[in-house]
């Protein structure tokens, strides 16, 4: 069952009408100034050569990444990722707001993870070790402030 409530998913259509290389690269762009520092101390060398799948499974949207030349790169749907984690808009994004940490996800299975688990465990050890530099700050407060919104469709019923 989606997360995403039914009254937001025509807001959805623009993105999933969008090639994925433009997603995956639009994210690509953010990743690399987010994660400027540990790209510089070749924190993600384990991705050189390696594609990751991110599929949002309610917002019918998918990422493709992989690392190269020191820097995060979109990719199109036809590179094929080694390892894939899959869930819904909601769950990544109280992942990027560090409301949950990623073992919390992946072990209630509200996160996904499939192919190369070697890959995938990685992956999910640098998300959970990984703290945005400061100046990112407003962002992740942002991130922090949707991630908690209550949304018509979600949860409960208000009275």
């Amino acid at each position: 069952m989606s997360s995403l409530p039914k009254i937001l998913t025509p807001l959805t259509l623009p993105l999933r009408l969008m090639p994925s290389i433009v997603h995956s690269q639009a994210l690509a762009v953010l990743l690399n100034r987010v994660m400027q520092e540990a790209l510089a101390e070749g924190e993600l060398d384990f991705l050189v050569g390696r594609r990751v799948g991110i599929d949002i499974e309610d917002l019918g949207v998918r990422y493709r990444l992989g690392l190269s030349n020191g820097r995060i790169r979109g990719y199109d749907d036809g590179a094929r990722p080694d390892a894939t984690i899959a869930g819904t808009a909601h769950e990544f994004l109280l992942l990027a707001a560090r409301r949950e940490d990623a073992d919390t996800l992946f072990f209630q299975r509200r996160l996904k993870m499939s192919g190369d688990t070697e890959l995938g465990l990685y992956l999910k050890n640098f998300l959970d070790a990984f703290e945005p530099p400061a100046r990112w700050a407003p962002l992740t407060r942002a991130l922090d402030r949707l991630a908690g919104m209550r949304l018509p469709g979600q949860g409960g019923r208000r009275s």
